[in-house]
C-alpha cells in the first residue's frame, strides 16, 4: 500500500467501480485499486492496494462500523430513552 497524489486527469480514461460524493475506487490492472479522494478543494490522494488488501480494509471497516453502530443504537435504543425522561 502507499499514498500518492494523483492527477484528475490521469483517471480520465478509467471508469469507477464504486464511488460516492467524495471517494471513488478504481481497478487500474494486475489485481491492483486506487481509492481516491476526491475532494474539489484539495489535491486529489489516492491510496493504492492489492485485491487483498481490498478485502482486509473492507473487513476491519466493517468491524468499525458495528462499533460505531453499537454506540448509536445503544443510545437510541427504547429502554434507554425511558431511563432518561425526567
Amino acid at each position: 500500500m502507499n499514498f500518492t497524489n494523483v492527477e484528475k486527469a490521469s483517471l480520465a480514461e478509467l471508469t469507477p467501480i464504486a464511488e460516492s460524493d467524495q471517494l471513488a475506487l478504481y481497478a487500474i490492472g494486475d489485481q491492483t485499486y486506487l481509492l481516491v479522494q476526491r475532494h474539489e478543494g484539495t489535491q486529489w490522494t489516492a491510496l493504492r492496494i492489492s485485491g487483498d488488501g481490498v478485502f482486509r480494509v473492507s473487513s476491519l471497516l466493517t468491524d468499525a462500523t458495528r462499533h460505531m453502530y453499537k454506540d448509536v443504537s445503544a443510545r437510541l435504543s427504547p429502554r434507554n430513552l425511558l431511563e432518561a425522561r425526567p
